[in-house]
């Protein structure tokens, strides 16, 4: 009878066996792999944040280097420059990932994140259409001018069809983010920029905590004292194990730092320091204020500024000496500046915003007829008078100014 029970159980098992090929598990793991790697990857960049910074420099410096040394040089440079710039924007989702997912306690005493990283990282929390778009036109900034190049060998039709088609993407992101932020002033990145991730302490998971912060308390104690009659036998002191390299004080059980105290005269400079001004406690969306009547046109035509320069200079018969598309698209910028309610109460993010916008009118000075006009002796003049290497390099830029839109785009 017991074997009776047993052959039907053994035959189940039997054909269980026979139903999965091993020739399924095996596509099972491979297809499997991609999946780990990726997540080993993550998990690399995650814990080695400042090597990875570094390796990004460096890539990005070879494309300083590489315009005018070979055959289609230019596209091979921007293709390295738009790789390593979408690669660190990928790096900057898993840190700000891995920081978000972080169950450090929050260092006492730290220093208050910036206005930026404070608003971007409070919009891109509350709003998913808000980081959707965001990202969308940081994709969009990043690979525009390899778009551009790749465009213009099939013809420079096929060339500025692309150019208006990225300049409207790239407007249409910028007003919808306009209508997410109700009506707040855009800024610039749209995403939060990257922040170290502070090291975990190391902490023994059989041990009490409390315990052993207690008894490491009594040893440090004991070396305490121990070193300090030692040192005032030899008539000399040595730091304690606990204090930093500048003095900081780091507590045993929680790992976190107590900064060092300041000079005997400089107690007032230490304490404004660490004053909190009222940008500091405000509403992170209150650190930019919405705009109302001239000043939300000001916006507007400050966002369509670029794509109405497109589309002049490509409908321009002469597209480097028509001054037409360059004075319609500095007097769209102009206008908008002029739009500005200056009467509107600024917060020091907005006074910030405004003057990158100020610096970044001079990439007119390097556009359209301008350039063609003006710039261009000044550059070929300054050219002359630099050394061999240095000219070469100027001379290979010189090409993209005058050959690409984007190269000049702020």
């Amino acid at each position: 009878m017991l074997m009776l029970h047993l052959l039907p159980s053994s035959g189940i098992h039997n054909q269980t066996c026979q139903s999965i090929p091993p020739e399924r598990s095996s596509i099972t793991n491979t297809l499997s792999m991609p999946s780990r790697w990726l997540h080993m990857y993550d998990d690399f960049i995650t814990k080695n944040a400042h090597q990875v910074s570094q390796i990004e420099s460096t890539l990005r410096s070879l494309t300083y280097i590489i315009p005018g040394r070979f055959r289609d040089a230019e596209i091979a440079s921007e293709s390295i420059h738009s790789g390593v710039q979408l690669l660190s924007l990928y790096h900057d989702t898993l840190l700000r990932r891995a920081l978000t997912l972080s169950k450090l306690p929050p260092p006492a005493l730290s220093r208050t994140p910036l206005p930026h990283s404070r608003y971007t990282r409070f919009w891109t929390l509350k709003s998913a259409l808000y980081r959707r778009v965001a990202y969308v036109l940081q994709i969009v900034n990043y690979v525009e001018l390899l778009c551009e190049m790749a465009a213009k060998r099939r013809g420079e039709r096929t060339r500025w069809h692309v150019v208006i088609l990225l300049e409207a993407a790239k407007a249409l992101c910028k007003l919808l983010l306009l209508r997410i932020t109700k009506s707040r002033p855009l800024v610039s990145p749209m995403l939060p920029e990257r922040e170290p991730i502070p090291d975990e302490p190391a902490a023994d998971e059989d041990e009490d905590p409390d315990l052993s912060a207690l008894e490491e308390d009594d040893d440090n104690d004991e070396a305490r004292r121990s070193n300090g009659s030692r040192g005032r036998q030899n008539g000399n002191t040595s730091p304690s194990p606990l204090l930093g390299p500048n003095g900081e004080w780091t507590m045993p059980r929680t790992g976190m730092a107590l900064p060092s105290l300041p000079a005997p005269g400089d107690t007032s400079g230490y304490l404004l320091g660490r004053v909190l001004t009222a940008d500091d406690i405000k509403p992170a969306a209150n650190l930019v204020n919405r705009l109302q009547g001239p000043a939300h046109a000001a916006e507007i035509l400050h966002i369509l500024a670029p794509l109405v320069f497109a589309v002049a200079l490509a409908h321009s018969r002469d597209r480097r000496k028509a001054w037409a598309p360059w004075l319609l698209g500095v007097g769209v910028e102009l206008a908008a500046r002029q739009l500005r309610d200056r009467g509107l109460r600024t917060t020091p993010l907005e006074r910030e915003e405004w003057a990158r916008r100020g610096w970044a009118m001079g990439w007119w000075a390097m556009r359209g007829a301008f350039y063609e006009n003006v710039t261009k002796g000044m550059v070929e003049g300054v050219r002359r008078r630099m050394p061999g290497l240095l000219s070469g390099i100027l001379e290979d830029y010189e090409y993209l100014w005058e050959n690409y839109y984007f190269s000049t785009s702020p």
